[in-house]
């Protein structure tokens, strides 16, 4: 979806569009806290999500703050991808308003590539919500994130393995989803800018720089491999959502920048929770070092939790037991042992 929580303000307050509009915290630019999305004017000024408020103040003096409103954005997401779900079922919800589709067996993929039917999926789309969303076909999860990107706002991109050289590579390689901004800076050292210039680099030379698991994959996501089927299972095991910093945190002298952090990944997963109908026993939070190593820590609960609070209790307990001996790039909120509650009711 586009720019979705400021897309789904901006249906009831249509007089703000066109301006510069900032979604975050409690919509004061003077809190603590940071922004979670902003229309494409706002982003035109570099306001991005996981930026200070203050900062986008700064950087936008006229941007509209407001703040989030969790249960409209989860009505709004149930109602797009009920009309996905029209098209086809077999989907991967990726959290409130990002999905990946398998239409490979839908008739007339094979005539344009999937061109009509990503036509239609953002029809239907627009007429159940007046939201518009931009749509990546292509051969597998990763190149499809990428192309799902290269034509917002309500673009569709077709690929396939013959676009990789003339379409992908140009690109930088923070395109490529898990290349965060630390790693980005590193390749940058190493005089890889580009997605083309990745997959040259040896794959040898990739592990020895970041590890043998990254940087494999590194070469391998350079050269558009990802063999990752869709998680269609009717029972998931277990539910995160993760976020890279703008800059490294230390877990002692950015206390607060992680605490905030934390607590909007604990309130993204609980609402998701509670969207598919979903508790679960077990809560973990992932860390990842600024030299790419990581370290997790989990707790097992005495019952099944869903909500907000109790999810921010146990994330915090795990969070204190994280070595604080280096800077932290990335952190990660997972609950597990799920059982399930049934979904909840769609208006």
């Amino acid at each position: 979806m586009d720019a979705f929580y400021a897309s789904v303000e901006l249906l009831r307050r249509p007089e703000l569009r066109g301006r510069p509009v900032a979604i975050g915290g409690h919509g004061d630019p003077n809190s603590r806290g940071v922004v979670t999305t902003a229309t494409y004017e706002a982003r035109a000024f570099g306001i991005r999500s996981g930026m200070a408020l203050r900062r986008a103040a700064e950087l936008c003096p006229a941007c509209v703050f407001l703040p989030v409103d969790f249960p409209e954005y989860r009505l709004w997401s149930r109602r797009f991808k009920a009309a996905i779900a029209e098209v086809t079922v077999r989907i991967e919800d990726r959290g409130i308003d990002e999905v990946y589709i398998d239409f490979s067996d839908l008739i007339g993929v094979r005539i344009d590539g999937g061109l009509s039917i990503a036509r239609d999926i953002q029809r239907r789309v627009f007429e159940a919500t007046g939201l518009t969303c931009s749509i990546g076909v292509a051969p597998n999860k990763l190149l499809a994130k990428i192309a799902s990107e290269l034509d917002k706002p309500n673009g569709i991109t077709v690929l396939d393995e013959l676009d990789l050289q003339e379409r992908i590579w140009p690109l930088p390689v923070k395109r490529i989803n898990g290349i965060g901004p630390k790693a980005d800076a590193r390749l940058e050292e190493l005089g890889i800018r580009t997605i083309g210039q990745l997959a040259a680099a040896p794959r040898d030379f990739l592990v020895a720089r970041f590890g043998r698991s990254y940087g494999a994959w590194l070469h391998d996501a350079a050269h558009g491999n990802d063999d990752r089927a869709l998680m269609l299972e009717s029972e998931p095991r277990s539910m995160s959502r993760e976020t890279t910093f703008e800059r490294d945190l230390h877990p002692a002298r950015d206390f607060q920048a992680l605490a905030a952090m934390l607590a909007r990944l604990c309130r993204q997963v609980a609402a998701d929770l509670q969207r598919r109908g979903y508790a679960g026993r077990s809560v973990g939070v992932k860390a990842r070092y600024d030299d790419f190593r990581i370290v997790s820590r989990e707790l097992t609960l005495a019952e099944a939790v869903d909500d907000e609070r109790a999810i921010r209790r146990a994330a915090f307990d795990c969070l204190k037991r994280v070595p604080p001996s280096r800077r932290l790039r990335l952190l990660g909120v997972r609950v597990g042992a799920l059982q399930s509650r049934g979904p909840a009711a769609t208006p």
